[in-house]
């Protein structure tokens, strides 16, 4: 495990990723624990069946190819925080079914209410500034592209 002076050091990036594979939100608890965190707060954005009353079928993900280099930069922000010990966040990519994880994150620091506000601000930022396209497929064989402004 990566030594950490919580008083001095930067937060640690301990994984980032843009991928078609399913995401696993262990995975990222398990990366940021460390034996100075006190909290580990973690988030799980999940494909729902339902957009503004209409029913979703599925949705696809497209990344730009620089996804990844603006993942890490969010997450490299959000571990500068003081306070945050060490950050992870994974976005997917491809062809996502209901109930499929679209986003995970997890922080650790400390204290519940710093990880709780980190874990917050990385989703949030991640999900504004990721160049990542939803396309959403409805039950009625309709379908829109969703979060395009990017």
């Amino acid at each position: 495990m990566t030594e950490l002076n919580t008083e001095t050091a930067a937060g640690i990036v301990a994984l980032t990723a843009v991928t078609e594979r399913p995401l696993d939100s262990a995975a990222h608890e398990s990366a940021v624990s460390h034996p100075a965190a006190g909290a580990v707060v973690s988030f799980v954005g999940a494909v729902r069946n339902h957009d503004q009353g209409r029913p979703v079928t599925r949705l696809d993900y497209e990344a730009h190819p620089q996804a990844q280099e603006v993942l890490q930069t969010v997450a490299r922000e959000i571990a500068d925080d003081p306070g945050v010990i060490a950050v992870a966040v994974s976005h997917r990519t491809g062809s996502l079914a209901i109930g499929d994880a679209a986003i995970v994150a997890a922080v650790s620091s400390a204290h519940r209410a710093e990880a709780f506000a980190a874990c917050a601000r990385l989703v949030e930022e991640a999900k504004a500034r990721l160049p990542v396209w939803k396309h959403q497929y409805f039950a009625d064989g309709t379908s829109e592209w969703v979060n395009c402004a990017h």
